[in-house]
């Protein structure tokens, strides 16, 4: 299988989804203080990069 620059990128973009998914729940199930609103911040700054990762394939 050969890892082309595409392909790269959707390896990318599925981990970075996984780790914003779990870094929300992490802020919202584990941490009920001002520590929970940060990990949730992190999680949505994930999906942005994600979504310029998936917007970037085809054009790099």
């Amino acid at each position: 299988m050969a890892m082309n620059k595409n392909t790269v990128l959707a390896w990318a973009t599925t981990i970075m989804i996984i780790v914003g998914l779990i870094l929300i729940a992490l802020g919202a199930f584990r941490y009920d203080d001002v520590a929970g609103w940060g990990f949730a911040a992190v999680g949505i700054g994930f999906f942005a990069i994600a979504w310029v990762f998936n917007a970037l394939k085809g054009r790099v």
